[in-house]
Formats: structure tokens, sequence, C-alpha cells
């Protein structure tokens, strides 16, 4: 546990807080102790060479100030630690604020989540990672800043996203079921697994991992999302880590040549928008809900049709409300596509068959709906 003064004063807190800003005060700012041949230490941040520790004695270490409002209207999001044996991505709770060894992607969407989790980016992760010891370690500008993402479709990305979602509640489930499961040791079963192994050939420790943690059907959502994350790109699903590479490799550089004339493929574009967009894009952007208080999360460019399926419609309705910063209406979903208010009652209907369904969830009574998240 740690204590969080940021974006107080040190003024507020001893006038909001007086008990906290006096155990700070003495533990942080004017910490002296004494070590084991009776010298004197000055351990405070009084005594601190950077300036910034000293002046913000009150604040644990240096805030990152970029990540607090990326977090700020999530729910949760995807964290991966810097450095581990077997590349895992999980979602992390809202109300927890990550520390220096995990790696944070603002991103809320379990779309993205399936496809970190797919053979896919695993192979670019490897060809691109560094690593500590025998550990791979997860480097921002090389394993995730060019990384480009599946050209997937409404549908495509509501199939990854229910696996994705599978996959995430499957593991903190049995996780959570039994405290001598960790996901190295899950993980090292999976490994043998692959490699061939029986689960009647595993010693007992081994044995007991795969049943308790049924390896099994870890092994099945793994299998689905890297044909489901290489459907959407496009690609045949038992592609050689070599050819993958490549592919991605030369994808990587269309993608550099798309933003080069100015068409970006934001990640997040309700957020990303406002801050880092063009003119044109952040225009378009306030047409359908504007910046940070956005109705839907609207793509730069062209609304898209509202499609006449109902496959196809239920899947976008889903894919609006996963990217959505807020529980939306039928009219505010409607706006997030070119037939605007025509499709609303379409939309309604989508939305009524996905509430008796349990896919989607009301807190208003009805007015306003938003995706149902595993757990």
């Amino acid at each position: 546990m740690a204590i969080d003064l940021f974006g107080l004063t040190a003024e507020e807190i001893r006038e909001r807080f007086p008990e906290v800003y006096q155990h700070v005060r003495l533990e942080v700012k004017e910490k002296i102790i004494t070590n084991a041949d009776g010298i004197r230490e000055y351990v405070g941040r009084d005594w601190n060479k950077r300036e910034s520790y000293k002046t913000l004695w009150w604040l644990f270490g240096e805030p990152r100030e970029e990540i607090r409002p990326a977090l700020s209207r999530l729910n949760r999001y995807i964290i991966t630690p810097v450095t581990e044996k077997h590349r895992n991505f999980t979602f992390m709770d809202g109300d927890v604020l990550p520390d220096d060894a995990l790696m944070v992607i603002a991103i809320d969407d379990p779309f993205h989540l399936g496809v970190f989790q797919a053979r896919t980016y695993l192979v670019w992760f490897d060809a691109n990672s560094s690593t500590l010891e025998n550990r791979p370690r997860f480097i921002k500008s090389r394993c995730f800043d060019p990384f480009p993402f599946p050209p997937a479709d409404d549908l495509q990305k509501q199939r990854i996203r229910a696996v994705a979602e599978d996959l995430d509640a499957h593991r903190k489930r049995v996780l959570a079921e039994h405290p001598h499961l960790t996901l190295t040791s899950l993980y090292n079963v999976l490994e043998k697994l692959r490699a061939g192994a029986a689960p009647e050939t595993f010693d007992a420790t081994d044995r007991r991992i795969f049943d308790d943690g049924l390896v099994l059907i870890l092994k099945e959502y793994h299998d689905r999302l890297d044909a489901l994350v290489a459907d959407a790109y496009g690609w045949p699903a038992d592609l050689p880590d070599e050819d993958i590479l490549s592919r991605l490799v030369a994808l990587n550089k269309e993608r550099a040549q798309e933003e080069a004339r100015g068409h970006v493929r934001w990640l997040r574009p309700e957020y990303q928008i406002p801050r880092f967009g063009s003119p044109k894009e952040k225009a378009e952007l306030d047409l359908v809900g504007g910046a940070m208080g956005a109705e839907a999360a609207a793509p730069a460019g062209p609304k898209p049709s509202f499609p006449p399926g109902e496959v196809e419609q239920t899947a976008a309705v889903m894919a609006a409300l996963a990217s959505a910063a807020r529980p939306l209406d039928a009219s505010a979903l409607a706006a997030g596509f070119k037939q605007g208010r025509r499709v609303a009652p379409k939309i309604a209907a989508v939305l009524a068959a996905l509430a008796r369904m349990g896919f989607v969830a009301s807190a208003d009574g009805g007015a306003t709906f938003s995706l149902r998240r595993a757990a």
C-alpha cells in the first residue's frame, strides 16, 4: 500500500488530512536514521539531490502525469509485466494504480487484449523484446508502438472480444480458487502440452496444475484466439513464424505510409484525437459527441454504414458499446452511423435483445446501456 497524495498541495493535505500530513512529513520529508555503526544518516527528501523530490516531498516518486488522465475514464485497463517468462496480458481493475513493474495499455476493449494474447503478436514480441537474464522484457518503443493491429471488421472484433473475455475470466477464476497456482506455472504446463506431452506423462506437481488450472481449456482459448486473429489479418492460421513476422513488417510499412498521408488508425480515438489528432479529425469527432465527452468512440474518417443483416447489426452495436466512454442510448449509438437517427429503432431492438440475453447492462432502467464485462 502507498499513500497517494497526487493532485493535492501540501497546504490542502495539512488542512484535510492532518494525521497523514504529519506522518509523511516525519517519515518522508525529514527522515533521519541511525545506522548500525551509530552514525546518523539523512535519508529524507530534504536532503535528496533531485530537486523535484525535495520540492514535492509529499508525492510518491515522480508522478507520470499522462497516465492518470488516460486511465481516469476506464473501469479497467490492460497490463503486462515488464519482465516475465511467459508474455501474458490481463485486465486490471481501474481502481488500482500500477507500479513501474507493469507496462500499462490504457485501453479497456477486449479486442486488443485478444490480439495481444494471440500467436501473431507473440511472434512480433519475441522478435522485438530484449531480455533480462533469461526472461523477455517488454520494450514499448519496439514491442508496442510499431505493431500493426489487424484491420478487423465489427464481426471479427466481436468474436475476438468474446474469447478474450473468456480467457481473462478463466485465468482469474482458477487463480482465485487455487492459491498454489500462478500464471507462470499454468503456462509452464501449457508449454509442455503444446510441445506434445500427454497429461498422463506429467509428474504429480504438473498434473495437479493441469487439473486445478483446467489447462486444456486454457489451451482451447488460446487456439481459438490464434485462429480468429489470423482471420482478422486475412492470413492462414498455420503460417510459420518467419512468414508472420515478414507480413507484420510489411504491414507496418503500409501503415507508416498511411500516416504520412494523414490517415491514422487510432486505437482509442475518443481519447487520442483531442490530444494528437489533426484539426479535421477533431472536427469529425466533435460531430459525434466531441472530445472526452464523446457519446461513442467514433473512428477517424467517414462514419460506417449500419449493416443490413441481424448478426452484423448485433456485432456493430456491441462494438460501439465496447469502445464507448460511458453508457449510451439508441440515439447516441445511431449518431455513429451514416444513417443517423433513421436506424435508432433498429438499434433499440438490438439493445433490447442483448439485454434479454444478458450481454448488456443498464443502471438507469433501460435508458442507456453498456457492454457487460466479465469478472
